[in-house]
């Protein structure tokens, strides 16, 4: 994949009981990062014991820099940080390209709001602001999106859909 979409729940509803008991956007985040991070560890740490010897016994030039950048890849993710964080030069960044970390690709937050939410684009909702100063430190985008009004946007036709998002004041559905 380009890029990661990371739905993140930022309504409170009763009915609808939240795995960690409440809403909270940034531990929902943080959690998923963790994870994230965990699988591309693996892939790191497998690559290191794999070319560790060869970079240190032969110090043949390609096995010293892979051995150097993957270390530097190991050192971020296990200070919990994301390796699209992480400052890489070309010879790195081409290096590490071919492992397809997960924590290197850009990441898109897509913060599921309540219907009621739509209409300011989740401007007075506490929670999207949470998640809109997280995504910002990170350098990444937010969007606002209502699971539940585009799950009955997608079961309309084109006609009824236009009529729908204008009762709702929406110019287009949020996947769009």
């Amino acid at each position: 994949c380009d890029c990661l979409v990371e739905v993140v729940r930022c309504f409170d509803d009763a009915d609808i009981i939240h795995v960690e008991g409440k809403t909270d956007p940034i531990r929902d985040i943080e959690i998923i990062n963790v994870e994230l991070i965990l699988a591309d560890l693996e892939i790191v740490n497998n690559r290191i014991s794999k070319i560790e010897k060869k970079a240190q016994t032969t110090k043949e030039k390609d096995a010293v820099l892979e051995y150097e950048t993957l270390k530097k890849c190991e050192n971020s993710l296990m200070n919990n940080t994301p390796l699209r964080r992480v400052e890489f030069n070309e010879d790195e960044l081409l290096l590490i390209k071919n492992f397809n970390f997960i924590t290197l690709k850009p990441i898109i937050y897509a913060a599921n709001v309540s219907e009621s939410d739509l209409a300011d684009d989740g401007a007075s909702n506490p929670h999207v602001a949470a998640v809109r100063e997280f995504a910002a430190k990170e350098g990444s985008e937010v969007f606002v999106i209502c699971a539940e009004i585009e799950a009955e946007i997608s079961e309309l036709d084109d006609d009824e859909k236009k009529m729908f998002l204008e009762d709702l004041g929406l110019e287009k559905s949020g996947l769009d």
